[in-house]
């Protein structure tokens, strides 16, 4: 069946085929048709726009990241899907499904670099050089189906960003196009049984056992604490796969507490993770490492084949997490674990009373932990206590805390964390971020106060980007040069967006503002004055081995 739709009717189309209910956007020109097909469908997806694009990209990827359906924005071509690149970037290394929509100068001006409005050089592969993949719709016949393979590209195998474009004219013009249908997703590689026997071989075989999460545990929650029970082995992560086992419960650990059990470690097992924890953190990070160091033997779970190819591993398994797990615990049935229980609290607890020294960001973070719920969300930030949240802020549950990853792309965290609570409207979503990070997107708080984003943004201000001052003190003679800022009264700020603003000096103090805050629903921005350059490094816990 077709009916008479433009490119822009024909793309909606196939969003709600693919069960969108969000879409974050900035119109523009070029997006007109695209944007008034969203407004011919508000009772459908809801459009929640914003002050910058760069804010349009990581909502969505604070949906994605958050949720683990697909998150999707829409910006104008050129100027301002480069604006988002950054957002594209951090959900490319966080292999957070999100979809890109935007559009491109009219068909027969591309390529002939005549200088049509918003013309780049080569857009479309400027976007496959940055994203899973990429692709052009050129007529609205064809929006149906490209749009559901974006949704299935994204969503298969190693989740990532994707992107469509549309030429200004041939997203205006109408044609009879096919009805939409959703996305049909490749199913994943089945978990090889000589594989599988092998991984069970090598377990059966340690004697302390270590398992690393990654992103690609998140949904593979159930299945790894079980396999934490068969092995005796805790569950640690560093940032994407942190809450897959909760951290204060009998198997999550912290990573600083795992880094404590390293040197007696035989086996990991690493579950859709990069291993950056034993091969760049607790080593040499500027050393490649093609094998685990200490003679330990690695397992490996991946979905994604070339993962394998990236460390040497004593057994790969390429196959979903979920499956891949189940069928290494089926396998270990009659296993009987060595007794690590004692060794695993004990390095709990020193880990727990060594970190106290990195004051005053434990304190702050314990006081936001206590006040939030176990399903709360936490969005961290490159910020003091962004850094320290690593291994200082226990996370009890998968997806509650979203995190940059490798990336580290400063100014992340409040723009996202806007978009987490759009998806999580019914749980209480705190962002921590710092001075200089925060002011990368001040005006969102438009966004919160237009929309009604009540999240609510914890701003530590020491009134200089913390770690370039620290580096610029200590390693390179006190030359300080861009590390110091002049800020905003941020209470003040705030109430000028329509917001309650409130500033605090203490962790105690803190509390109580938090809580409220939370409790209100609103959205709210509490500052938190910190001396400038009185915080403690985070970073012997983040590096523990002196090798960076």
């Amino acid at each position: 069946m077709t009916r008479l739709k433009t490119g822009g009717e024909a793309i909606v189309s196939g969003l709600i085929a693919n069960g969108v209910d969000t879409v974050f956007g900035l119109p523009g020109a070029q997006m007109y048709p695209l944007f008034d097909a969203l407004a011919q469908n508000a009772d459908s997806i809801r459009t929640v726009g914003a002050r910058h694009e760069q804010a349009c990209g990581y909502m969505a990827f604070g949906y994605g990241r958050s949720t683990g359906r697909v998150g999707v924005y829409s910006v104008v071509p050129g100027p301002g899907l480069l604006n988002t690149t950054a957002a594209l970037a951090t959900g490319w290394g966080c292999n957070t499904p999100m979809v890109c929509l935007t559009g491109q100068i009219p068909s027969a001006f591309i390529g002939k670099r005549r200088g049509h409005l918003h013309e780049i050089a080569d857009q479309l592969g400027t976007l496959r050089s940055l994203v899973k993949w990429a692709e052009r719709i050129e007529r609205p016949a064809d929006a149906p189906a490209l749009v559901a393979e974006a949704f299935r590209q994204a969503q298969s195998g190693r989740p990532g960003p994707v992107a469509l474009e549309m030429a200004w004219d041939a997203m205006a013009a109408s044609e009879e196009v096919p009805a939409a249908a959703a996305a049909i997703l490749e199913p994943g590689p089945k978990p090889d049984a000589t594989a599988i026997a092998e991984a069970a071989r090598l377990i059966r075989a340690a004697k302390c056992p270590i398992i690393m999460t990654g992103s690609g545990a998140q949904h593979a929650s159930a299945e790894i604490t079980r396999l934490a029970e068969l092995t005796g082995a805790p569950v640690a992560a560093f940032r994407g796969g942190r809450g897959v086992t909760d951290e204060a419960g009998p198997w999550g650990l912290s990573s600083y507490a795992a880094f404590r059990l390293y040197e007696q470690c035989d086996l990991v097992i690493g579950i859709g993770t990069r291993l950056e924890m034993p091969t760049m953190r607790w080593a040499n990070m500027m050393a490649v490492m093609t094998r685990l160091d200490g003679g330990r033997k690695l397992i490996r779970i991946d979905i994604d084949p070339q993962e394998t190819t990236r460390l040497e591993a004593d057994a790969s398994i390429v196959a979903d997490s979920a499956e891949g797990v189940a069928a290494l615990v089926a396998a270990l049935a009659d296993h009987r674990a060595p007794d690590n229980r004692a060794a695993i609290e004990r390095a709990r607890a020193e880990a727990a009373e060594a970190i106290r020294v990195v004051q005053p960001e434990v304190d702050y973070l314990d006081v936001i932990r206590d006040v939030l719920p176990p399903d709360g969300l936490l969005v961290e930030e490159l910020c003091q206590a962004g850094f320290a949240s690593y291994f200082g802020y226990p996370v009890h549950r998968p997806r509650t805390y979203v995190s940059t990853g490798f990336q580290g792309t400063l100014g992340f965290g409040f723009q996202t964390a806007l978009g987490v609570k759009v998806a999580h409207p019914d749980k209480p979503v705190v962002s921590i971020t710092g001075d200089g990070g925060f002011l990368f997107g001040v005006q969102e708080l438009a966004t919160a106060v237009q929309y009604g984003i009540g999240l609510v943004t914890v701003v530590f201000n020491n009134e200089a980007y913390g770690n370039v001052r620290r580096d610029q003190e200590q390693r390179y003679g006190n030359r300080l040069i861009g590390a110091d800022l002049v800020n905003p009264n941020f209470p003040a700020l705030a109430k000028s967006f329509g917001l309650d603003g409130a500033s605090v000096s203490s962790p105690e103090e803190l509390r109580a503002v938090l809580a409220s805050a939370i409790a209100r629903g609103a959205p709210a921005l509490i500052e938190v004055k910190v001396a400038r350059g009185s915080e403690a490094a985070p970073w012997p816990f983040i590096h523990p081995v002196k090798a960076y």
